[in-house]
């Protein structure tokens, strides 16, 4: 249907506006390195913006994605990368993925998923696969939209499902198997512009002119953070390790 095609075209296009952010993007990336290491597979990779700091730093990396256009456009873009293990069409919440994913299971030490899981409707099975994809110790890296307050027209557009509380994201995460070693929230500043463009204005797509001076003034924001990172956040960020089993 048409309405479909606009959604798929916001959420492209917002995809876009954020690609152009190079600043932001690196931010976003330095945040979670620190728990990054080994093999790592990044879910919902799009058309890579966080994928080509991975690749640049030299890690193992296999990217996926449930949209086979993004497969093909990340497979081109990054094809000169030899530490590009593979390029996976996967469904994060799919049922058995041991049957149809049998040769990754158990994999990896980092999985990351960012701006992933409010898309999905059974967002315990997503996390219940991770635990399936890691190795022993392994880690869970999950950034998700925070606070359900603030949810509008962006979070329609973009097909999220739901915004997340520190409770309700730890709540998804504390499968048996998994224990929660850090919560953060990220991008205290971003509120701002959320609540006033998607709540106040009613837009769908994030303007590209707002963002770009936005992705000028990340210095800032990063101040912003450190300062006021531990109260809020527009995002939220938390990492599991899988146990070992006794």
């Amino acid at each position: 249907t048409m309405y479909k095609k606009i959604k798929i075209n916001n959420g492209t296009e917002t995809l876009r506006v954020i690609s152009d952010a190079g600043k932001f993007n690196r931010w976003m990336y330095e945040t979670i390195k620190p728990f990054c290491n080994g093999q790592i597979l990044e879910i919902g990779s799009g058309i890579g913006n966080i994928s080509r700091f991975l690749l640049t730093d030299g890690y193992r990396v296999t990217l996926s994605d449930i949209d086979r256009s993004y497969i093909e456009t990340v497979e081109k873009r990054f094809s000169g990368f030899d530490n590009l293990d593979e390029v996976i069409h996967f469904d994060f919440a799919e049922k058995e993925i041991n049957k149809k994913h049998s040769r990754i299971i158990g994999q990896f030490d980092t999985i990351v998923a960012l701006n992933v899981l409010e898309h999905i409707d059974d967002h315990k099975q997503a996390v219940s696969n991770c635990l399936q994809l890691l190795k022993p110790d392994g880690k869970l890296v999950i950034l998700v939209p925070a606070f359900e307050a603030l949810f509008n027209e962006f979070d329609k557009a973009v097909e999220h499902k739901r915004r997340y509380s520190v409770r309700s994201l730890k709540e998804v995460m504390s499968i048996s198997g998994f224990n929660i070693i850090h919560t953060q929230y990220f991008n205290v500043a971003g509120i701002l512009g959320w609540y006033v463009s998607g709540k106040i204005f009613k837009k769908k797509v994030i303007p590209g002119g707002q963002m770009s001076v936005y992705n000028k003034l990340v210095p800032l924001w990063r101040v912003a953070d450190r300062l006021m990172g531990r109260i809020c956040g527009l995002s939220l960020i938390c990492v599991a390790k899988k146990t070992a089993p006794d």
